[in-house]
């Protein structure tokens, strides 16, 4: 088992996937009910006045330009993200993993409890073990915080997981089950939730351009969205909903588009604006600034919490996420499948499309589309890592069809 974070990865996934987000958003952002993501009708006069023209630029997305497949394996956990304080032989363990497909979405508030929690020991030269979106941002803390921060991982960006997530901001996708959705629980996530949201901000309009605001459009055959919950004769546990905890002052309000009004055909469409990530991009200005400031990184790989003596450090920030189910026997991590199809990318494409279970997210480095299920529990308990090719035909085929003629 590696010492980043295990598995191979999409996604996003939606990573920091994502699809509980997608799933929710449309209902999140208008202030209803998230779990069921019914909208009602799109096309209600009294919503608004009538939505400009929009012509969104063709997709040349086929399968013949499919340029990758991959798959990663979201840690999930039904309690949520383990960010406790364990001593074990003769060092102090800060846990910063399990946060399902909300990785990069609560990196810099979750690192910033798990930097506090290691400088609560006393000492100032901290190990972190993994190299992925909860790795690198507790080194960068932890170093702005006045510590010596070395990384020890097997891998490093771009072959982690966190590298091959979808790259949308989406902070409550798989975080835990509802059922501990306790007040301590939500101000926690809270506190996660809104201080990435705060460093995003900060990153927005720089070189490169790591962090972007992206218009995505959920499509809907019918004046009515697609009902994402679980059946109530589901036995299985529903996922939290705390997306619109939100909704209030850092999410934008939709806009429909009814048909006539765009160029999709008879579909119904409502737009929203969501933070996007360009990982690759982004995990190399991070990779930089942890350099630059005098980070050290070692290629070292671990098998269980024996091998950690090798290492000088006493006080170690554990962010190996799915890997944390083997390294230290966390049976209670959940491996979440995530897929997703690499497209040739097309720079005049600035837009995202979600329809018929299927996401679409115009990346950097390459359209990225990806199958989500009708629910949340697609993926759920696979941790199969194989690359599934029809998925991915099927994934470009369905948003690919937006743009031919009925």
């Amino acid at each position: 088992m590696t010492s980043g974070e295990s598995g191979t990865a999409p996604m996003p996934p939606w990573d920091e996937g994502r699809r509980r987000f997608l799933t929710q958003a449309s209902t999140a952002l208008v202030g209803s009910a998230l779990g069921g993501c019914s909208f009602g009708a799109l096309n209600t006069p009294s919503r608004a006045a009538p939505a400009p023209a929009l012509k969104l630029e063709p997709l040349r997305a086929s399968r013949d330009r499919i340029t990758a497949i991959t798959v990663c394996t979201r840690p999930f956990r039904p309690q949520g993200p383990r960010l406790e304080v364990e001593p074990l032989l003769g060092k102090t363990i800060v846990h910063n993993y399990g946060h399902g497909g909300s990785g990069w979405s609560l990196s810099w508030g979750s690192s910033a409890i798990a930097g506090e929690k290691a400088l609560a020991t006393g000492e100032r030269q901290v190990a972190v073990i993994g190299c992925g979106a909860m790795g690198l941002t507790s080194a960068l803390l932890l170093q702005q915080a006045g510590a010596q921060v070395t990384v020890y991982a097997k891998e490093l960006p771009p072959n982690v997981p966190s590298s091959l997530a979808t790259g949308l901001w989406t902070p409550d996708s798989r975080i835990c089950f509802a059922e501990y959705a306790t007040p301590a629980f939500k101000d926690m996530w809270q506190r996660m939730a809104r201080g990435s949201f705060a460093t995003y901000q900060k990153l927005l309009g720089l070189p490169g351009t790591p962090v972007k605001f992206t218009d995505v459009y959920f499509v809907s055959d019918s004046a009515q969205m697609p009902d994402r919950a679980l059946a109530p004769s589901d036995p299985r546990p529903r996922f939290a909903e705390l997306q619109r905890e939100l909704t209030a002052d850092l999410m934008t309000h939709g806009q429909d588009f009814a048909p006539g009004s765009h160029n999709l055909g008879a579909r119904y469409l409502r737009r929203y604006s969501l933070l996007m990530f360009n990982l690759n991009g982004y995990s190399r200005m991070l990779m930089s600034e942890f350099r630059a400031s005098g980070g050290k990184i070692e290629i070292e790989e671990f098998h269980t919490p024996a091998d950690f003596a090798r290492i000088r450090e006493k006080t170690l920030i554990n962010a190996t996420g799915y890997g944390s189910r083997a390294l230290f026997g966390d049976q209670s991590v959940v491996p979440v499948r995530g897929q997703v199809a690499r497209v040739i990318p097309e720079p005049q494409v600035d837009y995202g499309l979600i329809y018929r279970d299927v996401a679409f997210v115009p990346r950097r480095d390459g359209l990225v589309f990806q199958v989500i299920g009708e629910n949340d529990y697609y993926g759920f308990d696979d941790p199969t890592v194989v690359p599934n090719r029809a998925e991915a035909e099927l994934a470009v085929d369905t948003i690919a069809g937006l743009f031919n003629p009925a």
